[in-house]
């Protein structure tokens, strides 16, 4: 149901967030700029002094849930965080992961991705694996793709290995915000369609539901929301326009088919595999906010089974804050989802 967004037009967070959400907002709009060189590199030696990891616990359960680190290919880094919940008595779904940032920044084991993993295992509960793909500008398009699918692929062929007995890889769910939501769509494309030889997974691996938490899509117009928010931290369009230029490939505008999903160079999902009945969030402060908006209304058009969710009052990225009750009702709210998909497919 649509609703109306508050204006907005000043470079400071809102009033109506609680100081400490306030104050992290404001440090990490800053600290982005300031890593990023005007080269078009980041200067990750400095990042690293801010970016707070969190380690895994593979046998100490933390607030119910157990964590553990694995490496699916060390060529690329490309390794996974899996995490369980302690109390597990019966199947779960699987919730495959991709963290936020721009394409360009984070990782799953940054403190609040991994905070985030640890509440979506426990709330829903469900095993979560949260990805680690390469980041631009030092891996450009299609790198983040191929790695999101490679994951699936993996699972695919060593769930009975890799993850816990009662993990039901088919009852899989593509889940991400910002940046991840992107990539979940985009690998959702491709685990339901296959390639030029026919399908890639085989071996039970079933995608069942994508959950798009604000995601970052783009496109070379501005659009109302980018105008009116166009300071807005985090994603503020100077910021937004410098990830998709290091992302992209070289020569190519954000009307490319990687960013604006639903534009004039969009992949066509219609009647094409199975695309999975999808949940999408948007925020009423987010400048991207009406990118997510037509996202939702293209799935609807190509025939997808599609709701969407609106937070008014809500930033970007807002729900990756503890303190705001908004980020808990999310975290229901896709609990809803992810146990009436799961209902269903066992029917």
């Amino acid at each position: 149901m649509a609703t109306t967004n508050n204006t907005n037009t000043t470079t400071a967070p809102p009033d109506s967030l609680p100081w400490r959400t306030r104050f992290s907002v404001s440090f990490l709009s800053p600290l982005t700029d300031s890593v990023r060189r005007p080269n078009g590199t980041i200067n990750r030696r400095l990042l690293r002094f801010f970016d707070i990891k969190s380690s895994p616990n593979p046998t100490s359960p933390l607030h119910g849930v157990t964590s553990s680190d694995l490496t699916i290919d060390p060529s690329r880094n490309l390794w996974v965080r899996i995490f369980v919940p302690h109390s597990a008595s019966s199947s779960l779904p699987v919730i495959v992961f991709f963290h936020g940032g721009g394409f360009a920044f984070l990782s799953p084991d940054n403190f609040a991705y991994d905070a985030v993993c640890s509440r979506f295992a426990r709330k829903i509960p469900s095993i979560v694996v949260s990805v680690n793909y390469r980041l631009s500008p030092e891996h450009r398009y299609p790198c983040q793709y191929h790695d999101g699918f490679d994951v699936l692929k993996y699972l695919d062929q060593n769930a009975s290995s890799v993850l816990p007995k009662f993990a039901d890889v088919s009852k899989c769910f593509l889940a991400g915000d910002s940046a991840g939501a992107n990539i979940a769509h985009h690998v959702a494309v491709r685990a339901c369609n296959g390639n030029s030889s026919g399908k890639e997974l085989e071996r039970g691996l079933k995608v069942i539901g994508l959950v798009s938490i604000q995601p970052f899509f783009g496109g070379e117009e501005r659009t109302e929301s980018e105008i009116r928010l166009a300071k807005a931290h985090l994603v503020s369009v100077s910021r937004t326009d410098w990830l998709w230029k290091v992302l992209l490939p070289e020569g190519c505008d954000r009307d490319h088919h990687a960013s604006n999903v639903s534009g004039p160079n969009a992949v066509d999902i219609t009647g094409k595999g199975k695309y999975p009945d999808a949940l999408v969030f948007v925020g009423g402060l987010d400048p991207l906010q009406d990118w997510q908006r037509r996202y939702y209304q293209w799935l609807k058009k190509s025939g997808i089974k599609a709701e969407l969710i609106e937070y008014p009052n809500m930033i970007h990225a807002f729900y990756i804050f503890p303190e705001l009750p908004q980020a808990a009702q999310l975290i229901s709210q896709v609990k809803a989802f992810v146990n009436a998909k799961c209902s269903s497919s066992s029917s």
